[in-house]
């Protein structure tokens, strides 16, 4: 039995049917050339028939908002399920799936997750399926999930995998002591939290030196705009993908971070996407960017904590643009690498301690501390495989809540950059044009750099 950690609960105080407090990841696969016509029929049969258990942390049920407690009562129909897209098969009908499922909440008496495999999305490759998995973001945060994804597949084509991806963990049982937190003593938290009060002083102190430098970010600076509206329950998804080489010669040449130039192009597309709908606020728009704070080899629990970023978008040069995303990227990065994890949290909680009583609460319904969610997880380097299918894409969808519409994240796998844009389409009209606004932007910055 664990404790729910405040961070946990927090997910969990939030969540109405409106607005789910999970995360999810849509995973395509390419079936081996040599494979016949039955390869996922053989897949499915192979995991509804399984009795393997799920390992850690797809064993774990919620008990009275305070413990975790371990359940040996595994309901498969509820958590898996096979679909066959209906004609005439598309991409876009797999997005209108995945958005339809991410729409829906984990239900508490269970396990929170649920694993789809999805066929007939390409009528041209049949020789594809997807994946789309989904578990609460109690449970996990974006580094832990995709540990979670790199430790279930795996790194050969010719390994066989009997085992379900809930219990995947266990072909190999060193990795099971490695995805559960770090227990800790009661003595050694308090002593660490006692440790903190300094530092997290000191650092609120040396705020008030920062706020004429570059790229500071009040909690109070962010505009009011289009984006932070009421949500529905009705959610839009769209799946990108980039060449990772695209954004690497523009940040060796702009001499900035690759990170920068993914906030950058996403700080344009934002900017335009506004612009048309004549919504844009005159003050710069500002991101919530979740920073890792993650030192153990852990997969699960959450280990992170955010930095604001300055997009930027009242400028209208994009390098202009650019240099200031990196000035606020680089200011709150500086910030948190001079505190050890747990003066991070205390320094960030105290910080945007309004911001979290606002989200319980809806005090301050026009107000908010920033303006969009905007996440970088960095992906697996090597390829990976299920029963010999290729992992081809990871495309990941994320939370959005009431005062925050839209969530784009994206993560990195092999020489590609995978974008999921996930939001509230009854709440902002004509989502679809993002990505063709992303694509806008990146040839900008290409084309200034004399890329193209």
């Amino acid at each position: 039995m664990r404790v729910v950690s405040l961070v946990e609960q927090l997910f969990f105080l939030i969540e109405k049917h409106k607005q789910p407090m999970h995360v999810g990841g849509l995973f395509l696969f390419d079936i081996p050339a040599s494979a016949g016509p039955d390869f996922v029929t053989n897949l499915v049969r192979q995991l509804r028939k399984g009795k393997t258990p799920p390992t850690f942390p797809f064993n774990q049920v919620l008990h009275n908002l305070t413990f975790w407690k371990t359940t040996d009562n595994f309901d498969l129909h509820y958590h898996f399920h096979h679909t066959v897209l209906s004609k005439p098969h598309s991409a876009q009908a797999l997005l209108f799936y995945v958005s339809d499922v991410h729409a829906n909440m984990l239900d508490k008496n269970y396990p929170l997750w649920e694993c789809h495999i999805i066929e007939g999305i390409d009528a041209v490759n049949p020789k594809r399926f997807a994946l789309y998995f989904k578990i609460h973001h109690s449970l996990v945060d974006g580094v832990a999930a995709m540990r979670i994804v790199e430790k279930s597949l795996s790194n050969s084509p010719n390994e066989v995998m009997t085992l379900p991806p809930w219990a995947l963990l266990r072909r190999d049982e060193k990795n099971l002591e490695n995805v559960a937190p770090n227990k800790r003593t009661f003595g050694g938290v308090i002593k660490e939290q006692l440790g903190t009060i300094k530092p997290v002083f000191g650092e609120l102190k040396n705020e008030l030196k920062e706020r004429n430098e570059p790229g500071f970010v009040s909690t109070l600076q962010a505009p009011t705009s289009l984006l932070n509206q009421r949500i529905s329950n009705s959610r839009a998804f769209f799946a990108i993908t980039y060449n990772l080489p695209r954004f690497k010669k523009i940040a060796q040449s702009l001499q900035v971070s690759i990170n920068d130039v993914a906030l950058a192009i996403c700080s344009g597309a934002l900017r335009s996407y506004l612009l048309q709908l004549q919504q844009l606020p005159k003050e710069p728009l500002i991101a919530f960017v979740p920073v890792s704070l993650r030192k153990d080899d852990s997969a699960s629990g959450n280990q992170a904590s955010l930095v604001l970023c300055n997009l930027a978008t009242d400028v209208t040069d994009p390098v202009e643009r650019i240099k200031a995303i990196h000035d606020s990227m680089t200011l709150g990065k500086d910030k948190f690498e001079r505190m050890e994890q747990a003066q991070v949290i205390n320094y960030s909680a105290i910080s945007y301690a309004w911001e979290g009583v606002n989200l319980l609460t809806n005090a301050y319904p026009k107000k908010q501390a920033f303006n969009i969610l905007i996440s970088n997880v960095p992906g697996p380097k090597e390829p990976l495989y299920w029963n010999g299918a290729t992992l081809t894409a990871l495309y990941p969808a994320s939370v959005v809540f009431n005062g925050q519409a839209l969530n784009i994240t994206f993560t990195s796998y092999l020489d590609q950059l995978h974008f999921g844009i996930i939001g509230c389409d009854k709440t902002l009209p004509n989502l679809e044009s993002l990505p063709d606004w992303l694509d806008t932007e990146l040839s900008k910055l290409e084309e200034f750099c004399n890329l193209t």
